[in-house]
């Protein structure tokens, strides 16, 4: 498969690999799909030997079969419709809340993106049904339970499949709901837009449903968000060590790259080096400072962002093997054989969905701690306690770091791996699952976690820089970056000052962190980040 971003938002189907920025490009902002002719031409070819397998006298799974522990049951062709009907009918038994629109279109592209590789032996009309609907803007609703990681994301791809032959539940792209009670039905949300549904034939029902789609669209989109959050941490990062006058010389590239080579360390250290650069405050305490070393939230900073930083890259290679994969069960080889197999274990996803949370849990904590410090006289190096106006009267930032406890607390509860609570299902059949959406769900929370905690991170240390140029008259100011990041964040945040409803200021800290002002402000400073 390959996946071409075009400059009007679009993305093709073709015949090589799929990017990670294609899967986001459809999923978050909406990019339009396309076909080519020869992605079509491999999926009606390869149709060709399920159709001589469905008049076959010889079983074939889920062509002629029942499925998963009823496999046993060959189904006369009068009934192989509704066999494949009953199918998607069934496995859409999710319950909860809906989740995250972003997160079905990414599980709709790349089961797509399956679809078109010839493997699944589905007829052209379903994989241009499918994308019909993504290009319409049309979301099926797709409950927090129902998978298992095994068989691949059953039950989400199956109300994802449902909405393809006019039933279930989905949104439009006004977000009207459609085909729950007292809403009109999803035949006529898809009428509305010129799609017809489909009747599925034989191998479609599973074709549709047996993928990891669910769990890796999550770690693809928790892959970019974390690459740019870990660089945002060595930002906060920085400007604590700043506020806290802390020293620089920690950060040297000759004590990372050459004395420890891991990569990630070497590339958080130079970040965090650059962003204290021609520092007043920096410059105030290289001489006559009786400290001989930070606190290890401060020294160690790099040791720990960069280790995110290297998890982060397993993952992504983890990430681009899936992506080049073809998963479905049974699946149609290369000669035309159809042949069972597991690869809808999701297993290595799973594996590294929980990898990654135990390494934003401790991104998380570390930054707590570097937060706390801040608010603490003893520690602080005379920054007033809670960086209260006036303490008593004002508590300053004190709760403000009861919330980021209360999130990194979170995070760690987070980190506690899915993929080791495997629970038989299906008569024992599908004895040993992954777990691989639960990963993926409690990631995506985690990283929410992380993000706000950075954000109370950033007030904090802005708020102290500022104290910090106050009290010495205006001597000692931050350095380019930090100036950058302070101007970027009193655009929405106020400076010290007595105190005042704080939670809306903390929830714009995030907003921004969110985007990348705070980011490409430091670089407008100092230059390109890692």
């Amino acid at each position: 498969m390959t996946l071409t971003t075009h400059e009007q938002g679009t993305v093709t189907l073709g015949s090589s690999g799929v990017t990670p920025e294609d899967v986001v490009a459809v999923a978050r902002h909406n990019a339009k799909v396309t076909i080519s002719q020869e992605a079509l031409d491999t999926v009606a070819k390869v149709r060709a030997h399920i159709d001589g397998l469905a008049h076959s006298d010889i079983p074939a799974y889920g062509i002629s079969t029942g499925f998963g522990a009823l496999a046993n049951r060959h189904i006369p062709g009068e009934l192989r419709t509704q066999l494949q009907k009953s199918l998607i009918r069934s496995h859409a038994a999710g319950m909860g809340p809906a989740v995250e629109r972003e997160v079905v279109r990414g599980i709709m592209f790349l089961r797509a993106k399956t679809l078109a590789s010839g493997r699944t032996g589905v007829r052209p009309v379903v994989l241009q049904t499918m994308v019909d609907v993504l290009n319409a803007g049309i979301t099926p609703v797709v409950r927090e339970f129902g998978s298992l990681g095994c068989s691949g994301d059953l039950a989400p791809l199956s109300h994802c499949a449902l909405v393809l032959m006019g039933e279930g539940e989905a949104t439009g792209p006004d977000g009207t709901l459609y085909g729950a009670a007292d809403t009109p039905p999803v035949s006529q949300l898809l009428a509305e837009h010129g799609i017809e549904p489909v009747t599925l034939a034989e191998k479609e029902g599973l074709a549709l449903v047996n993928g990891t789609e669910g769990m890796l669209g999550m770690l693809l989109m928790a892959i970019a968000d974390l690459r740019e959050l870990t660089t945002t941490a060595d930002i906060t990062a920085a400007l604590s060590v700043e506020a806290l006058l802390g020293t620089d010389q920690v950060f040297l590239p000759e004590l990372h790259a050459a004395l420890r080579p891991h990569p990630g360390q070497a590339a958080s250290a130079d970040n965090m080096l650059r962003v204290l650069s021609n520092s007043a405050i920096v410059a105030s305490h290289k001489e006559g400072d009786s400290r001989v070393q930070d606190a290890y939230s401060l020294r160690c900073a790099p040791q720990v962002a960069g280790a995110v930083r290297d998890t982060l890259d397993h993952a992504a290679l983890v990430a681009s093997r899936e992506l080049a994969a073809a998963i479905d069960n049974p699946v149609v080889l290369p000669d035309g054989r159809v042949s069972s197999n597991g690869n809808f274990h999701g297993a290595p996803v799973a594996y590294v969905l929980d990898y990654l949370a135990i390494a934003v849990a401790d991104l998380s904590s570390i930054a707590e701690r570097r937060t706390d410090r801040m608010l603490d006289p003893a520690r602080s190096h005379g920054l007033p306690a809670f960086l209260a106006d006036d303490p008593g009267v004002d508590s300053g930032m004190m709760i403000a770091q009861y919330t980021q406890a209360g999130l990194v607390s979170d995070n760690k509860r987070l980190a506690v791996p899915a993929s080791v609570d495997s629970i038989p299902s299906s008569a024992m059949q599908e004895d040993h699952v992954s777990m691989g959406w639960h990963a993926a769900r409690k990631l995506r929370k985690a990283v929410d976690n992380l993000r706000r905690v950075l954000a109370i991170e950033l007030v904090t240390a802005c708020r102290a820089l500022d104290i910090r140029t106050a009290s010495s008259g205006g001597k000692l100011t931050p350095g380019p970056a930090g100036a950058a990041v302070l101007a970027v964040l009193r655009d929405v945040v106020d400076g010290p000052g007595t105190d005042r409803f704080l939670s809306p200021e903390l929830e714009a800290a995030d907003r921004l962190l969110a985007g990348d002002r705070v980011r490409t402000a430091v670089e407008s400073a100092v230059g390109i980040l890692a």
